[in-house]
């Protein structure tokens, strides 16, 4: 197994990646039928520019990993009704916490300084969330009694809000879009210190807006000034954020390269729009390299926005894999 998350000592990203994407190729084996079938000459990768990106979609059909281990649990993903989840096998859930914490307090410092609170109803009520686990370890890192979910308590919430707000606590509130429109159509507070943390669209609970018009109700019903917005799925390990208008910047263990959409196997150049693939260095022990449902671009300073859904995602992805695997 290769060990690539070290808080104290600094690593090469496109050297980890080389090395990862060999160590994947011969211990994975749905990932190395899929780079196979797609005739890449592996001994002839040698930037990551060159790898083969997985379909997401794989996350669904075939059992991810390297090793034959027995997993600590299953992330699943929400998915919609009759649908097949995604499920990313976790085999060492001390990585998955050590790497979020890593990536957020990169960005926004020590976890035990900050007060968490959430309100993640649709996350709570459903097995399998790796959202839920992030956060739930943020709540136990924090020095602050107020940190917890908060399901649908809308009263409790405020009154946690305005005594964060009271005793100058630095809070962080993660929030699913169609709760905080919830909680704001119900109450109305200013708190311009509180950092806001969207995550996961509406679920199907509300229609589908823009992210400025999201944004814009957000702000205007917390009395804060930009809204923040986590960018994590079931397939990744690794998180990306943005704290304001929607420019995502990765962990130090997350890159993005984007494709063509006519022709996935080439990249087209920063600042234009094509498909996100992602290389999640924490993915050791499933994949590591993921081509994703959505359309974004990349910018010259490794940032990235993504811009929706590919239309015809739920039919691209595994028709190149034979069902003997």
């Amino acid at each position: 197994m290769i060990s690539i998350i070290n808080a104290d000592k600094p690593f090469d990203f496109e050297d980890t990646a080389l090395q990862l994407f060999k160590y994947q190729y011969k211990y994975n084996a749905v990932y190395r039928k899929w780079v196979d079938d797609i005739k890449c000459e592996v001994d002839n990768v040698r930037s990551v520019r060159e790898i083969p990106f997985l379909p997401i979609s794989a996350f669904k059909s075939f059992k991810l990993h390297c090793e034959l281990t027995n997993e600590q649990l299953v992330f699943l993903s929400s998915g919609t009704t009759g649908l097949m989840p995604s499920r990313h096998f976790v085999f060492d859930l001390d990585l998955y916490l050590k790497t979020t914490q890593l990536i957020f307090e990169s960005l926004y410092g020590k976890l035990k300084d900050l007060c968490f609170l959430a309100l993640l109803p649709s996350y709570l009520e459903r097995s399998g969330s790796s959202l839920v686990q992030m956060v739930d370890h943020f709540i136990t890192q924090s020095q602050y009694p107020q940190s917890g979910f908060y399901l649908y308590d809308h009263f409790e919430l405020k009154n946690k809000l305005l005594e964060c707000k009271e005793k100058n606590i630095p809070t962080v509130l993660f929030g699913v879009s169609f709760a905080l429109l919830d909680f704001i159509s119900e109450n109305s507070i200013s708190f311009p210190e509180l950092i806001i943390i969207e995550t996961g669209g509406m679920k199907g609970r509300k229609k589908e807006i823009t992210r400025e018009n999201l944004h814009n109700q957000i702000a205007n019903g917390f009395g804060v000034i930009n809204v923040h917005s986590e960018y994590g799925m079931t397939e990744l390990f690794s998180q990306a954020y943005s704290k304001h208008e929607g420019i995502f910047y990765p962990g130090n263990t997350m890159s993005v390269l984007i494709k063509d959409i006519s022709d996935p196997l080439n990249l087209v150049k920063d600042g234009k729009t094509g498909i996100i693939n992602i290389i999640d260095l924490a993915n050791v022990d499933s994949c590591a390299f993921i081509e994703t449902q959505d359309l974004g671009k990349r910018y010259d300073d490794g940032s990235f926005e993504v811009l929706g859904r590919l239309d015809v995602s739920d039919i691209r992805g595994c028709n190149l894999m034979v069902s003997d695997l």
